[in-house]
């Protein structure tokens, strides 16, 4: 469910019509829904209300500062892979101590900022990450809680790029290793490791996998215990899956029960991590049409969005159900290639699309655009980043302000060998000389 629906003839966002927002800051740009990103958070809360657990929202999914906040106040914390994440999530109103710091590659400095910040727990991915940690928290003179990550060897069932519970990925620490490591950590000091982590994927709409993953864990902490391993918690990390294109992914509820069968008779507190079933249909990109151009075989609607502002049309072959911001009025339907403006092929992002007879100007609407949309984004081309906009019953705020190449340009610099000089400044002169020479 989300809060985007038409009334008279209008898409609006919860309370307030898409057409004023384009009117204020342009096209193209992400919307969120307050209300959407609300409702998911707390069918989850209530899915896993039974177990003794902690939300960490994974600030991967969409990390806009507006998002976070509106979770945060719902009670939730954050899952975040970097410190610019974690920064991003405590400025956002999350505590350190509610902030699980997970990913394979942290840097020394990394960590050592998110010991100094008060981190709540650090997932450690590797043997060499133990053994770095461990030189910080000895030369800090601190104890700081850790999990060890583990890869189960499952399929995900999910797209070979968002799978991340099998033997050849990159991720945590092969089963059979897992008892050493934890052995290993009790030897160092300052090292609390209390906890057991895992996460198989993103995108899962089979509870079979997650039910295998989290049975192996029950049987690690099983086995660490009699080794003398003092295991509190377990962090089941997340990947629920969403509807992009008539998936029908477990329900909260179905996936609670699940996990309350297989680990919740450890008498463990239970970490989840979710982010793309919360933000996912929480968001749309929003885009007008710039030429319908007539190929040889094909009609090509050409956008002003392009695979910069959302890539995973390119990057995963996704599906995102395009819609009209104005509702048809005849049922009559074209097909179209909806393509951006991009030099690439890749740049598209559907093809033979049916919908309503399209002309220049038209606004398009692409649902469950909310995770790993703008969060993705760059500035390919030389394309500004759009901006993001957070919806809250009839009021609206920007949330992030539309990127300007001028503000590219600013954290560039030309050497001095070549002329040196303020970048945006030698833009304006060169276009004021260009204006006069044409006057």
């Amino acid at each position: 469910m989300d809060h985007f629906n038409y009334r008279d003839g209008r898409l609006y966002a919860e309370d307030v019509a898409l057409d004023d927002i384009i009117d204020a800051v342009g096209t193209p740009f992400y919307c969120y829904s307050s209300a959407t990103l609300e409702r998911h958070y707390r069918v989850f809360a209530e899915a896993v209300a039974g177990l003794d657990a902690h939300i960490y929202y994974a600030v991967k999914a969409n990390s806009n500062l507006g998002v976070i906040a509106t979770l945060a106040r719902l009670g939730a914390g954050a899952d975040v892979v970097s410190i610019g994440e974690m920064k991003k999530a405590m400025a956002a109103g999350v505590p350190a101590d509610r902030i699980v710091f997970s990913g394979v590659g942290k840097s020394e400095a990394e960590l050592a900022e998110a010991i100094d910040l008060g981190v709540h727990q650090i997932n450690v991915e590797s043997e060499p990450e133990l053994e770095v940690l461990g030189r910080i928290v000895a030369a800090k003179g601190v104890t700081v809680p850790i999990a060890i990550r583990v890869n189960p060897d499952v399929d995900a069932r999910t797209h070979a790029k968002i799978s991340t519970g099998k033997a050849e990925n990159k991720f945590g620490i092969e089963l059979a290793r897992v008892p050493a490591v934890f052995s290993r950590a009790r030897d160092l000091v300052g090292i609390n490791a209390r906890a057991v982590a895992v996460h198989i994927g993103s995108q899962l709409t089979d509870l079979e996998p997650y039910r295998q993953a989290y049975g192996r864990v029950a049987d690690l902490v099983r086995a660490l215990r009699a080794d003398g391993h003092d295991i509190s918690v377990v962090d089941l990390g997340g990947g629920l899956g969403i509807d992009y294109q008539g998936e029908v992914p477990p329900s909260p509820a179905d996936y609670g029960a699940m996990v309350s069968e297989t680990v919740g008779v450890l008498g463990c507190a239970v970490a989840f991590e979710p982010g793309r079933m919360i933000a996912g249909n929480a968001g749309i990109l929003v885009s007008r049409v710039i030429y319908v151009k007539q190929g040889l075989s094909r009609s090509f609607a050409i956008i002003d969005a392009a695979m910069n502002d959302l890539i995973r049309p390119t990057l995963y072959d996704a599906y995102h159900e395009i819609v009209t911001v104005r509702e048809a009025v005849s049922a009559t339907r074209e097909t179209y290639d909806i393509v951006g403006p991009i030099c690439e092929t890749g740049d598209t992002f559907a093809t033979g699309r049916a919908l309503p007879a399209l002309d220049a100007g038209d606004a398009l609407a692409f649902r469950t655009a909310g995770a790993y949309g703008a969060v993705m984004a760059s500035t390919y081309n030389a394309r500004p980043l759009v901006p993001e906009v957070l919806v809250c019953g009839d009021r609206f705020d920007v949330v992030a302000r539309r990127f300007t190449v001028e503000d590219q340009m600013a954290r560039e610099s030309i050497p001095d060998w070549l002329g040196g000089g303020d970048v945006a400044e030698a833009v304006v002169a060169h276009a004021t000389i260009a204006r006069k020479a044409s006057a």
